[in-house]
């Protein structure tokens, strides 16, 4: 039953270990897209970030705290 929750992670690892991998680091480094450093580095390599990740950070909250909700 543990395996074949891994399965679908074990897939993509060995198709594109790279994207894979950079992509596991960049999320758990929180590194955006849209940051300076990541988007010059990916405009130098002629790829252009598609807006899929908000731009937005942990901790970035507008509204200053937490929100109640009514669950009916």
């Amino acid at each position: 039953m543990f395996l074949d929750e891994l399965t679908p992670f074990v897939q993509e690892l060995t198709a594109h270990p790279v994207a894979f991998l950079g992509g596991l680091a960049s999320g758990l480094l929180r590194l955006s897209l849209s940051d300076d450093p990541v988007r010059s580095w990916l405009q130098n390599q002629g790829v252009t970030p598609t807006g899929g990740g908000g731009g937005t950070t942990w901790g970035s909250d507008r509204n200053g705290g937490p929100q109640s909700i009514s669950i009916d």
